[in-house]
């Protein structure tokens, strides 16, 4: 009986860990995958990859706190302005490096994070007004950014172009390759993350207390401790696409940084790809992105079937609206959860 025990609980610890090394293996095949892309692809269509890893890193950032931790993020944009700020005073006004800028951001961010999600459980924010608590933080940084002085009021940062390439200052020539390079190791690194987080007793806790919270504090876990784990994770992700964001473009404003447009932006990827999974985030970015510009090259400069729609405005954004429309209610569970479901039913 007790050699039984014994073994049973050994390979139990074992046989979780073997999904999570092959979505490990996955990861690694398609960053290698991924790497000559660059050099394949126009200059237009590789700075279109670079926004597509922009925005699969937001949404890999906003899945783990929103999806692994069920707590429904409408302020993301707070941690994504926090990393693009800091990285950028940083740099422009004490000349540090955008590497350090970027490790400065994730903490700075992690512990904002840290502080909403405290004072949001403390007071027992559920829900929409969880969502509500962070959409007004993101704004009251908005706010604070336009009308201060020590990160220039609404005018923003220009970051400083150098006259020669430089690894250490993340400047190259336009269009340059390595651009993709380093957008595709931080996704990468950012997938790997949510993995380990995924296997980890935090990940495992913070899932138990999204379940069931009550459930989850009756055996004995300290929901309150994991759930801040997974939200200062999380804002640290998202504030390492603000800072390269801030790198590439050479600009932040505080619309840029804090505005609502840029949670959605953290948020649509996951929800179409799919939420509370690893790979839904990636697949839904390398959506959106292509798509984005696929209906705003026909619509504004159509072919000559749609002469007729030259020169309405704002119908690219109308289609581009209706197409995301008609994704969320053929596929509720997102393009990677449909496909998922269809496979292990098969």
């Amino acid at each position: 009986m007790t050699t039984t025990t014994t073994r049973e609980p050994a390979a139990g610890r074992v046989l979780p860990r073997q999904p999570w090394n092959r979505h490990l293996i996955a990861i690694g095949i398609l960053g290698a995958v991924l790497v000559p892309l660059p050099l394949l692809l126009p200059p237009a269509q590789s700075a279109v990859a670079v926004r597509v890893l922009i925005f699969a890193l937001m949404s890999i950032g906003w899945n783990i706190m929103s999806g692994f931790g069920g707590m429904f993020s409408f302020g993301h944009a707070a941690y994504f302005g926090i990393g693009a700020y800091v990285s950028a005073w940083l740099l422009v006004e004490r000349g540090v490096s955008p590497w350090l800028g970027m490790a400065a951001g994730m903490l700075v961010a992690a512990g904002f994070a840290t502080l909403i999600g405290f004072l949001a459980l403390r007071y027992r924010l559920r829900g929409a007004y969880f969502a509500l608590a962070t959409f007004a933080f993101a704004e009251m940084l908005r706010l604070w950014a336009i009308n201060s002085d020590l990160v220039n009021r609404a005018v923003g940062y220009h970051v400083p172009l150098r006259p020669e390439s430089s690894w250490w200052y993340l400047q190259f020539e336009p269009g340059s390759a390595n651009y993709f390079w380093i957008a595709l190791a931080l996704t990468v690194a950012a997938m790997a993350a949510s993995v380990l987080f995924l296997r980890s007793r935090a990940g495992q806790f913070s899932k138990a207390a999204r379940d069931d919270e009550d459930a989850a504090a009756a055996i004995g876990i300290p929901v309150m401790r994991y759930k801040l784990y997974t939200m200062a994770l999380s804002a640290a992700v998202t504030s390492v696409a603000g800072a390269f964001y801030v790198q590439y473009f050479l600009f932040v404003d505080p619309d840029l940084a804090f505005g609502s447009s840029v949670s959605i932006q953290a948020i649509l990827p996951a929800v179409i790809g799919g939420v509370a999974t690893v790979w839904g985030p990636v697949i839904g970015a390398a959506v959106l992105g292509p798509l984005n510009d696929i209906t705003a090259t026909i619509l504004r400069n159509p072919p000559p079937a749609l002469e007729f729609l030259q020169g309405r405005g704002g119908l690219d954004v109308v289609v581009y609206g209706a197409l995301l429309i008609l994704i969320v209610l053929l596929l509720p569970q997102g393009i990677y959860g449909a496909l998922r479901g269809r496979w292990s039913r098969r």
